[in-house]
């Protein structure tokens, strides 16, 4: 293989990359960061160009450019959901105030913190505060069981 093939490949993933992160920093991060990473890839951006446009068969340009992103796209959403930690999730459900009981009892049953407020006689009000993946799991199936209407909010960082 040869060293302009190499220096391809490997400008290829890095490419890939870059871009990736861009689109995520993009939607997730601030103006100033996500300025910063879009001129910084469309600034590396020429140097793909040049590579693109060099001398060797169509075939191994587009056979590298999948298998790059197919590798470099994957790598950096394994790299994102390693870096992601769970996050609170408040849910708030209604159930008819007959069944308040029960759904309650369900819930320390499940051992899952929650508090709800009767509304009326018709309705009562849940919120449950869900730190983990099970736990969200847990108080779906509550929902789906007494067929309750339901809202989720997640936790935002302040700081």
């Amino acid at each position: 293989m040869s060293e302009v093939l190499l220096i391809f490949i490997g400008l290829s993933i890095f490419n890939v990359m870059l871009s990736t992160v861009k689109s995520i920093l993009t939607v997730k991060g601030g103006k100033l960061i996500a300025a910063i990473t879009s001129g910084a890839y469309y600034g590396f951006y020429n140097i793909m160009i040049i590579f693109t446009v060099m001398d060797f068969p169509m075939w191994q340009k587009v056979a590298i450019t999948f298998g790059c992103n197919v590798i470099g796209v994957y790598a950096v959403k394994l790299i994102e959901e390693k870096m992601q930690h769970d996050k609170l999730w408040k849910v708030e459900f209604t159930v008819p105030t007959l069944a308040h009981t029960a759904v309650d009892n369900k819930l320390k049953q499940l051992d899952i913190s929650a508090s709800y407020i009767i509304i009326n006689e018709k309705y009562t009000l849940f919120n449950c505060y869900c730190a983990t993946q099970e736990e969200s799991r847990k108080v779906q199936a509550v929902v789906k069981e007494y067929c309750a209407k339901w809202f989720v909010s997640e936790s935002k960082n302040l700081f």
